[in-house]
């Protein structure tokens, strides 16, 4: 690391409508340093790495690389400065390969006979394979992407920038969908782009993991930056302090569990996706009163296709799913609500929110038909916001224009806290949390964990679905594994090592 800066920010400000995103932040990031980014959600991590990739302009300040002042209006004009991006949710299209994911927008092109061009992929798949190898970021280039799994589509990710010749690269919560082994291994590579002259800005809730790799830390609050720290020297109770603005505790009281009769069975079963494929084979499970039941599985394994089903967002092929003893595998997604069925889905802007409405309709959603919210088919708005007030107090959500904010203008994180409050204000007997903590901060995630370990004691079945091991350790009482749409595994969490765990995720080992 050297104390050459590649990238200065100086009093950089961007505001959203009700909302100071980022607030006169000063930065300097060494060449040849890992530098994380950490916040609270809503903090302004996000925006600030979406400034330097030219996605947003800001409305104040200047953005310096190699000591020049730069005003990028596009990613592109950001990848033509060496700056690179891999974002939380990967753009590749699907259908193509490997190499032509990579070359997208900057195929090399040779021609035949001097005069007719094409573009040259044997040419473009040997660089592919030189970098891979080079960096360790092992992929074939003729494999179609819909075909290799989640780590091998980050590593083309990160090929993508390499391949561009990316001197800054910015990785924005890599590990969210990793295994504990891949992510071992991501973290190693990212050890070793540093080592080979890259730098890296990380954004991750994760503070082991920065801990592991960053050499320096910045911290942001509300837009504002709080501090800049030597990882080494900092323990990860003081980042979470600065980053939450009080001490956080990490500790999860979860009793000795006193489960009740079975609340939910699943039989045998089958689900196909929209291709016939099957993508849930022949899973079976319960779950009793006071229980918390987690399936652990990498991505695309079919673990959210199960909770889809019992919530009746997608359609049964075979099997049975038992509520009570009663079979609702027929149910409309309506009647499983009301028979005490609450869903935190894992696609929260997708299927939990409607965006496009403000937060006290959407947290008053699943209440709207009941009394006092509506009398005789007329709705009482004063009771919505009375609502929206507790629920926001209770579950810590923030909005920048209070109940009215329109659902859309908040964080990911806000959105989350949203929908968590919303279901469990139901107070149904079952349930169904999938990826409940994804991309929260530390203080919002032992916040959640709690109400989870909260509903097990208030006697409600819960289903766990996380792609986050330490959390699926941390909470289950019992423990299905899922790979290739097939229960691996099903034992009482404390029979479980860790490593167990990632091995039945990842098929290496099989009941």
């Amino acid at each position: 690391m050297s104390d050459e800066y590649i990238l200065e920010l100086k009093d950089v400000t961007k505001r959203f409508p009700g909302i100071v995103a980022n607030d006169h932040v000063n930065l300097a990031v060494k060449k040849g340093e890992i530098f994380a980014l950490l916040g609270e959600n809503g903090a302004g991590k996000s925006t600030l790495a979406s400034m330097v990739f030219g996605m947003y302009e800001p409305d104040e300040g200047q953005i310096l690389i190699r000591g020049e002042e730069l005003k990028l209006g596009s990613p592109l004009e950001a990848v033509a400065h060496d700056i690179g991006m891999v974002h939380q949710h990967f753009h590749l299209v699907s259908n193509y390969t490997v190499a032509e994911n990579i070359v997208l927008g900057d195929e090399p092109i040779r021609r035949i006979g001097g005069l007719f061009p094409i573009v040259d992929m044997k040419g473009a798949e040997k660089r592919i394979s030189e970098l891979s190898l080079q960096y360790g970021l092992e992929v074939d280039p003729k494999a179609v992407i819909e075909n290799i799994g989640v780590s091998t589509q980050q590593r083309v990710e990160i090929l993508k920038m390499l391949y561009r010749d990316a001197e800054l690269l910015i990785f924005d919560e890599p590990t969210a969908m990793l295994t504990p082994q891949e992510i071992e291994h991501l973290l190693q590579i990212i050890r070793d782009l540093r080592d080979s002259g890259k730098t890296i800005i990380l954004i991750t809730h994760k503070l082991e993991e920065i801990k592991q790799v960053a050499d320096r830390c910045a911290i942001l609050a509300k837009g504002k930056l709080v501090d800049v720290l030597d990882v080494k020297t900092t323990s990860t109770a003081e980042m979470a302090a600065k980053m939450v603005g009080r001490e956080v505790s990490f500790d999860i009281n979860k009793p000795k569990p006193r489960f009740g009769e079975v609340v939910l069975k699943v039989d045998n079963l089958f689900v196909e996706d929209m291709n016939k494929h099957t993508v849930v084979d022949d899973v079976s499970f319960f779950i009793r009163a006071g229980e918390i039941f987690a399936i652990a599985g990498v991505m695309g394994n079919g673990q959210t296709e199960v909770a889809d089903a019992i919530a009746g967002l997608i359609k049964v092929k075979e099997g049975a799913i038992l509520l009570h003893g009663v079979d609702i595998t027929k149910y409309s997604v309506l009647k499983r609500i009301t028979e005490g069925i609450s869903y935190i889905p894992e696609d929260r802007q997708g299927v939990g929110l409607i965006l496009d409405a403000p937060l006290n309709t959407n947290l008053a959603m699943k209440m709207y038909k009941k009394n006092p919210f509506s009398k005789r088919g007329v709705l009482n708005p004063t009771q919505f916001e009375h609502y929206a007030k507790r629920l926001m107090e209770e579950y810590d959500i923030r909005a920048g224009r209070g109940t009215r904010a329109m659902t859309r203008e908040m964080s990911g994180g806000n959105q989350q806290k949203a929908i968590v409050a919303r279901e469990v204000e139901q107070d149904s007997d079952l349930m169904i949390f999938v990826q409940p903590t994804r991309g929260l901060d530390i203080g919002a995630t032992m916040a959640i964990r709690n109400r989870i370990i909260e509903q097990r004691e208030r006697g409600k079945a819960v289903l766990l679905i996380s792609l986050e091991l330490d959390e699926v350790l941390a909470l289950a009482d019992t423990i299905g594994v899922m790979y290739g749409g097939r229960m691996q595994k099903i034992a009482q969490a404390s029979e479980l090592t860790r490593a167990e765990v990632g091995e039945y995720m990842m098929g290496v080992k099989r009941a």
